[in-house]
C-alpha cells in the first residue's frame, strides 16, 4: 500500500471514536486455533507528553482542506518489532516510560458466520485498542493476555489496527511504584487474530482431579451456546469418549476413569491429544496428566514424594537485550536449567510468555507461576485487589490445562500487616476456586532472628498456604557464609518448606578470596555454605536459588559491578556461567542420580 494512501486512511477513518468496551472473556489455546498472525513490524510514536490520550490525536487529525496541518504520518514513522519491548530496540528510549502509540495495516476477510477476536498476549501495562478508527477495547496489567470482539470492526479488505501501551508506573498498579526489575514497555507478547464460530469453545479444564492418579475431571464452556448443547472431549490414545451436556450457563461438566493413563512426570514428560467439540466447535491441545498434592511436609508428585530441584528466573532473553519471547528464547532458558540439572522452575515475578510454559510441559520441568504482588503495594486500596484478582484470573485461565503448572503463587516479599494479610488471603480463596487441582504458595521474607544463628518465621499467611517459601540471604545481605553451618530453623506449621530465594552478587570473570564481596569466590562459597544448611532442614521439600541469569535492574546502580544489572545470576547477561553454576549443577545431578537410583 502507497504511503498516501495509508496516512489518508488513519487520519479520515479515525475521526470515529467509541467508547472502549472491557475485553472479552479470555479465550483458552490460542494457539490450536485458526489465527491470522499480526507479529512483525509495527509503526509507532512516542507520546511522551500523553498529547493523544483523551483528545485522541493521533485519532482525530482531519485534513478538511488543502491548507490543514497534520503533524504525524505513521507511514513514515520509524518502527517496532512486535512482540518486543521498545526500550531494547533503540537506545533512546532504553530510559524511556510513558505512552507509545503503535499503528499496523493489513488485509483480513471476514468470513461469514464467523467471529473474529483480536487476541494480544501481554502489553505492558495499560493498553487501549482502536480497529478502523473506533474505539475496540481497553485492557490493564503488563503480563497477561487479552482478547477483545473486533467482527463488528473488520472489513473486507484494507484494515487499520492502533494500540495505544503506557507503562508508566503508579501506586495503584500492580505491580506497584518500585518493582525490583526492569519496566519493559510494549507490546511484549504475541498479537493475532482468532476466528472462531459465533457459538465456540472459549475455555475448558480437563485435568486429573486432585488425590487421583486414574480419575478425570472438569467442563467446558461454551460463548453465546443455547442451553443443551452437546460436549464431547476424546483422548484418541486411550480410546476414551466422554459426552455431556451445557447448562442454562454454557458449562458440561465431564467426569471419567481413566485406567491406562502414563503419568506426566519430569522424566516422562507424557503429552496426550485431547479433542473437544461440541455442536460448532472443535478444539484440540496437549495435555499432560499428574496429581500433585501435599501430606504432612511431603509434595506429592503420582503419589510419590519428590524434591524440587529449583531455580528461580526473570524472564530477561538470552542471548540479546530485552524481556524473552517465542520458542526460541523459551528452548535456550529451559536448556540452560535443564543443565543444571533442575526439575522445578519458578517463574517470577510474574506470568510469563505462554510458550516457554508449554515448552515446559513437552521438555518436563514443573513449574512455580506468580503474580506481581510485589511488596509495595496499595493493600488497602479495594480495586487494587481486583486487579490483582483479575491478573491471577487471566493467568490461571491460560495455563490450568498444562501438567507442568504445580503451583499458584500470590505474593513475594510482602510485608505482613493486617491489610496484606487479608489481601493475600483472598487471593488465595481465588485461587483455589479457580483450580482445585494445584497448590498454592507464596515466597516471604517475614521472619525475626532471636540471634545470629536463628531464623523463626513469623508470616501470617503461612497458615493458609499448601506450601511455603522462604527468601534468605544468609552470606550477603546478612552475616557471612558461615554463620549458616550453625544456622536453626524455626517455623509454624507442619507444611513442606521451599527456600525460594537465596544467593549472592558477583561479577562475572572477577575473581579473588572468598570473602572478598563481587568475586565469583564469594558466589561460590555462599552456595557451598547454602547447599549443605539446607540439608539439614527436615521439612525442606525443595529450593529455588536466585537467579539463573543477571537481569537489568534500575535498582542497581553500581558502577563497574553492576551498572544496572542484578548480578546474582549463575550466568551472566552475556551468557557466562560463573563458579556457582557448577556447585548447584553438581549436588543437583547428585541428587538426580540418588533418586533414579532409589526409584529402580
Amino acid at each position: 500500500m502507497i504511503p498516501n494512501f495509508r496516512t489518508l486512511l488513519c487520519v479520515i477513518m479515525f475521526s470515529i471514536v467509541s467508547w472502549a468496551q472491557s475485553p472479552a472473556p479470555l479465550v483458552q489455546n490460542i494457539f490450536h486455533r485458526n489465527t491470522v498472525s499480526l507479529n512483525g513490524d509495527w509503526h509507532y510514536i512516542v507520546d511522551s507528553h500523553d498529547i493523544g490520550v483523551g483528545r485522541h490525536y493521533y485519532l482525530n487529525a482531519r485534513p478538511g482542506t488543502s491548507t490543514a496541518v497534520v503533524e504525524y504520518d505513521f507511514a513514515v514513522s520509524p518502527t517496532l518489532q512486535v512482540p518486543g519491548d521498545w526500550n531494547s530496540q533503540h537506545p533512546e528510549l532504553l530510559l524511556y516510560e510513558g505512552t507509545v502509540w503503535y499503528e499496523k495495516s493489513f488485509v483480513y476477510h471476514p468470513q461469514p458466520n464467523r467471529s473474529t477476536l483480536l487476541y494480544i498476549g501481554a502489553a505492558n501495562y495499560r493498553a487501549h485498542v482502536w480497529i478502523n478508527g473506533q474505539s475496540l477495547c481497553e485492557h490493564e496489567g503488563g503480563f497477561t493476555p487479552f482478547n477483545c470482539d473486533a467482527t463488528p470492526l473488520l472489513k473486507d479488505g484494507e484494515n487499520v489496527a492502533i494500540i495505544s501501551v503506557n507503562d508508566t508506573r503508579h501506586t495503584d498498579d500492580v505491580p506497584a511504584l518500585a518493582p525490583d526489575w526492569w519496566n519493559y514497555g510494549g507490546i511484549t507478547r504475541d498479537v493475532m487474530l482468532v476466528e472462531v464460530p459465533q457459538t465456540f469453545i472459549t475455555d475448558y479444564a480437563v485435568q486429573l482431579e486432585r488425590g487421583s492418579t486414574n480419575h478425570i475431571a472438569g467442563w467446558v464452556r461454551i460463548a453465546g451456546a443455547p442451553a443443551s448443547q452437546k460436549i464431547t472431549v476424546r483422548i484418541p490414545e486411550l480410546d476414551l469418549t466422554q459426552t455431556a451436556t451445557a447448562g442454562d450457563d454454557g458449562i458440561a461438566h465431564l467426569a471419567f476413569d481413566a485406567p491406562k493413563l502414563q503419568l506426566w512426570s519430569p522424566e516422562n514428560p507424557k503429552l496426550y491429544k485431547v479433542e473437544i467439540a461440541s455442536d460448532a466447535d472443535r478444539v484440540s491441545d496437549e495435555i499432560g496428566f499428574r496429581s500433585i498434592e501435599v501430606r504432612g511436609t511431603e509434595i506429592l508428585l503420582n503419589g510419590h514424594p519428590i524434591f524440587l530441584r529449583g531455580i528461580d528466573t526473570h524472564e530477561e532473553a538470552p542471548n540479546r537485550s530485552g524481556r524473552a519471547h517465542g520458542d526460541d528464547d523459551a528452548q535456550i532458558m529451559l536448556g540452560w536449567v535443564r543443565d543444571l540439572g533442575c526439575n522445578f522452575v519458578r517463574l517470577a515475578h510474574y506470568p510469563y510468555d505462554e510458550h516457554i510454559i508449554r515448552m515446559a510441559d513437552r521438555l518436563g520441568f514443573m513449574l512455580w507461576e506468580e503474580v506481581p504482588v510485589y511488596q509495595t503495594i496499595d493493600w488497602s486500596t479495594p480495586a487494587v485487589l481486583n486487579k490483582a484478582k483479575q491478573q491471577l484470573t487471566e493467568l490461571i485461565t491460560r495455563d490450568r490445562n498444562r501438567g507442568a503448572v504445580i503451583m499458584w503463587s500470590v505474593t513475594n516479599e510482602s510485608r505482613a500487616t493486617p491489610e496484606r494479610n487479608a489481601f493475600v488471603r483472598e487471593l488465595i480463596k481465588t485461587a483455589r476456586s479457580l483450580d482445585s487441582t494445584r497448590l498454592v504458595t507464596a515466597a516471604t521474607n517475614q521472619f525475626t532472628r532471636p540471634d545470629p544463628h536463628t531464623l523463626v518465621l513469623n508470616d501470617p499467611i503461612v497458615d493458609d498456604l499448601d506450601v511455603w517459601g522462604i527468601n534468605e540471604y544468609v552470606g550477603w545481605y546478612y552475616g557471612v557464609p558461615a554463620d549458616l553451618d550453625t544456622m536453626k530453623w524455626s517455623v509454624p506449621d507442619n507444611k513442606p518448606m521451599i527456600v525460594s530465594e537465596f544467593g549472592g552478587e558477583a561479577k562475572q570473570s572477577m575473581h579473588g578470596p572468598i570473602d572478598q564481596r563481587w568475586a565469583e569466590e564469594n558466589q561460590e562459597e555462599i552456595y557451598k555454605h547454602q547447599i549443605t544448611a539446607l540439608q539439614k532442614i527436615p521439612f525442606l521439600r525443595g529450593m529455588t536459588p536466585w537467579v539463573l541469569k543477571d537481569f537489568r535492574s534500575p535498582n542497581r546502580q553500581l558502577p563497574v559491578l553492576q551498572d544496572g544489572y542484578n548480578r546474582k545470576g549463575l550466568i551472566s547477561d552475556s551468557g557466562q556461567r560463573k563458579k556457582a553454576f557448577y556447585v548447584l549443577q553438581q549436588f543437583y545431578q547428585g541428587m538426580a542420580a540418588q533418586a533414579a537410583s532409589v526409584g529402580k
